[in-house]
């Protein structure tokens, strides 16, 4: 929307976050003004690396707390409370469960429908908004703003909603199915969130390319044509990978990540890569400790489980198929030292062609 020469206006819920919208079952947890606030303040941080704030039709970010904070509940009920219908209200799919179950629903949790059609009748007042997105499980909550503004304003409102995302076999896509993929460097590193993207199975890869790339349409059809053709390649694969880690961290993150996912296996230099990225290319794999100037690699390969036994251990060197740091291992007796240490004093073993493990130092 944005490309296409329209004003984004990226909303917040300083205020919103303070209830929580209704869940099919059971009562959310009200978290405090504080923990709410910390949120917002990353969210903004986020959502400006997603949108331009600068050029011929920048977007606009806002709070509702801004709006919602200095309201007091006189004027929440006489100015907004008094445009809606009790009737619509009990109807909505979320709050009808609800008060059928044997939990019911509270009281705040049921007022949250004032709270977000009142966000829409501010941003139409205050900016002019007249388009309002979401999922297409809140079309009841952006219906209430779209009435709220007729009734209130007598404007005429728009929204929009898109599809929650599913998987191929029609489960949903997101945090609350496991396998979480957060936004936040801190929550999952960019290593780790650029291979979700790449292990995204072949039945899913083109609609996401669709959905959550800036491809053409030439393009994804050339990748999906290699898909079908080529699929041990994972061309559509790395190219979701890469468009979306890009959007996310940006460029050098992702570069970053491609250099790391190659080093692991061979095609590119360990020794380059720091040690935050480093260590989150490894996390995942089997762990040992190993002291320097004592260990020797059989020692590794036994302890990182790479080797059943000893004689297992000398073997695979014997035949050629122990590296360390990717470096081949021609000699059993090699003991590890200070100059084979990564950044952050890692160490990567393997075994054949994809058998990896990670070594760290321990001091004596």
């Amino acid at each position: 929307l944005q490309l296409a020469g329209h004003r984004p206006i990226a909303l917040v819920g300083g205020a919103t976050g303070l209830i929580g919208d209704p869940r099919m079952s059971g009562e959310r947890t009200l978290n405090d003004k504080e923990t709410v606030a910390s949120w917002t303040d990353r969210l903004r941080g986020q959502i400006e690396r997603l949108l331009a704030f600068t050029g011929d039709n920048p977007a606009r970010m806002v709070n509702n707390l801004d709006w919602t904070g200095g309201l007091t509940a006189i004027d929440l009920l006489r100015d907004i409370g008094k445009h809606f219908r009790l009737g619509t209200m009990l109807a909505k799919d979320t709050v009808a469960r609800r008060l059928a179950s044997e939990e019911g629903i509270s009281f705040t949790e049921f007022s949250y429908q004032l709270l977000q059609g009142m966000d829409f009748l501010e941003l139409q007042r205050r900016y002019g908004c007249t388009l309002q997105t979401g999922g297409n499980d809140q079309w009841g909550n952006l219906l209430a703003g779209v009435e709220l503004n007729r009734k209130a304003d007598g404007r005429a409102v728009h929204v929009l909603t898109t599809p929650l995302i599913t998987k191929a076999d029609g489960t949903k896509f997101g945090k609350s199915e496991g396998g979480a993929v957060w936004l936040d460097a801190e929550m999952l590193t960019p290593y780790a969130f650029y291979q979700f993207w790449l292990n995204t199975d072949d039945a899913d890869v083109v609609r996401y390319l669709k959905v959550f790339t800036f491809r053409t349409r030439t393009e994804i059809a050339e990748l999906e044509e290699a898909v079908a053709e080529r699929p041990h390649a994972r061309e559509a694969q790395r190219a979701l990978a890469a468009d979306i880690t890009d959007l996310v961290h940006g460029t050098e993150a992702t570069a970053r990540v491609q250099r790391a996912s190659q080093a692991l296996f061979g095609r590119a230099d360990l020794h380059e890569l720091d040690a935050e990225t480093l260590r989150a290319a490894v996390a995942e794999l089997p762990h040992t400790q190993a002291a320097v100037g004592e260990d020797t690699v059989v020692d590794l390969l036994v302890a990182s489980g790479l080797a059943k036994g000893r004689s297992a251990a000398r073997r695979t060197i014997a035949e050629g198929g122990a590296y360390l740091n990717n470096t081949p291992v021609t000699d059993e007796d090699l003991v590890l030292g200070a100059g084979d240490l990564l950044a952050g004093g890692h160490v990567l073993l393997r075994r054949g062609r994809r058998n990896l493990a990670v070594v760290t130092t321990r001091q004596e």
